[in-house]
């Protein structure tokens, strides 16, 4: 049955009416789905910036001396003398703790040395100590070598206190120690420029810290 003009008319509105309310429904779904992506999405922001304030910060601090494992340990920040003797493993069993600041709270790039009995001699105190690398910020009294002098003796030292002559770390500490073996007593100060690895520079920045 062919439909009359009116029909016609009236069936065109009533489909354009159908497309309108299909598009108007498909942008609500569409503003609606955006939405709640952006909500998720501020949510997932809000819980990151959470995250990092909240987040712990850590320091670097260099372990030296009577400790089970010398070298770089990563404490919290705010960490304590004992934090970072824990984190080397623990003391030794000959450490001596007596003069040491356990309470005393570490500030990153620290080098913190833990002393040991063996090391103190009679009349004298022996104590640990805390320095920049430069060594410009000392915070603990230094330990000191032969009557109080504060110069490490190359003849008599321990691989522990010979690594902390400028520029020396443990492998060049134990050449030091092999070399003695081998040849005797340094003669003077400028002997250690016999040990391999120790060259014009070295030397330069350690002469001032060093006797025989």
């Amino acid at each position: 049955m062919e439909l009359t003009k009116m029909q016609k008319i009236v069936l065109g509105i009533v489909a354009f009416f159908v497309v309108v309310v299909v598009i108007v429904f498909t942008m609500k779904i569409s503003q609606e789905a955006q939405m709640e992506m952006t909500e998720q999405e501020n949510l997932l922001e809000e819980t990151n910036v959470l995250y990092q304030e909240n987040e712990e910060k850590m320091i670097i601090v260099h372990v030296a001396g009577f400790v089970e494992n010398p070298g770089i340990v990563k404490l919290k920040e705010g960490s304590r003398i004992a934090d970072a003797i824990e984190a080397a493993g623990g003391e030794l069993l000959d450490a001596d703790l007596s003069n040491v600041n356990l309470a005393y709270m570490l500030e990153d790039g620290q080098k913190l040395y833990i002393p040991g009995i063996s090391e103190q001699k009679e009349g004298e105190e022996n104590l640990g100590y805390i320095t920049k690398e430069s060594g410009n910020n000392i915070v603990v009294n230094e330990k000191k070598e032969e009557g109080g002098s504060g110069l490490i003796n190359l003849n008599t030292a321990s691989q522990t206190e010979l690594e902390q002559i400028p520029g020396i770390g443990p492998s060049t500490a134990l050449k030091i120690i092999e070399y003695r073996k081998e040849n005797g007593e340094f003669k003077s100060i400028e002997d250690i420029k016999n040990v391999k690895g120790i060259g014009d520079s070295k030397y330069e920045n350690m002469k001032n810290h060093i006797t025989v």
